[in-house]
């Protein structure tokens, strides 16, 4: 169980820190395969970074099916999921390893995630897991409230360039930047356990880092989520016939191997 505070302030904020969430053993767990993840990507894995970047900024994503504590860790968590969605029912949509090196300058600027993906619906949240402690100075970032508003502009991260849609048919990600003091922003101080659950709409950014901060992040879609052919590449570019594990059935507890296609 949750403090009854967290799911209101998830409802208000669209991020909220859940403290002590994953126990060390699982944690450790989660080090290891995302180590074997690094040290071995899959054909989805990339380098995000800048190529004059004094560190690295390593991305790979959809590594469940052969690193085991990814759907344990989607099981252990989907009932706290399923509390801050207010869903019956829990599915992982994919997984996603974060990997910046210490000295890493490449930023991720301020964007929401849902335009990335290949769902429709509000039942849409992101539980990142970083595998040690992080300095509030180098963790992630919201704009309080941002995922009650609609679709912002999508730019590419490193030129700002306008994605899928003309500059002007959606209103633009505001300049956060130019102005903190305008924006109530939050972030936190994270110890190894901790973990940040934002809305798919949420807007967030995230610095660079002056530690090696390793995270794995996990995609959970709740009842309402559909499925939706996207006129443009998305984050991970899945199949036709993607399967995605259901972790969490208010029926009845998920096992085994049991697995549902999303609608």
């Amino acid at each position: 169980m949750i403090d009854t505070a967290i799911p209101t302030a998830f409802g208000a904020d669209g991020a909220v820190c859940l403290r002590g969430l994953i126990d060390a053993d699982l944690l450790g767990r989660i080090a290891a395969d995302v180590a074997a993840t690094l040290a071995d990507p899959s054909p989805l894995g990339i380098v995000a970074s800048t190529d004059d970047d004094p560190g690295r900024f390593i991305e790979d994503f959809c590594n469940w099916p052969r690193r085991p504590s990814h759907l344990e860790a989607a099981r252990a968590v989907a009932p706290v999921m399923a509390e801050l969605m207010g869903s019956s029912r829990v599915w992982l949509h994919h997984d996603h390893v974060l990997a910046k090196s210490a000295g890493t300058t490449t930023a991720t600027p301020w964007h929401q995630d849902q335009p990335y993906y290949d769902i429709e619906g509000s039942q849409m949240v992101s539980l990142w897991i970083p595998l040690a402690a992080v300095p509030r100075a180098d963790s992630l970032e919201f704009l309080a409230g941002s995922h009650l508003g609609p679709w912002l502009l999508p730019r590419t991260f490193k030129d700002r360039a306008a994605r899928w849609f003309a500059d002007g048919t959606l209103a633009d990600v505001p300049d956060i930047e130019a102005d903190r003091s305008a924006h109530r922003i939050l972030g936190w101080e994270l110890e190894a356990g901790d973990a940040i659950c934002f809305h798919a709409l949420a807007l967030h950014s995230a610095p660079g880092s002056s530690v090696d901060r390793r995270a794995l992040s996990l995609r959970f879609i709740g009842d309402d989520a559909r499925r939706v052919e996207r006129p443009w590449r998305t984050s991970p570019p899945l199949a036709a016939d993607a399967e995605f594990p259901l972790v969490f059935d208010a029926s009845g507890d998920p096992s085994g191997d049991d697995r549902a296609v999303v609608r």
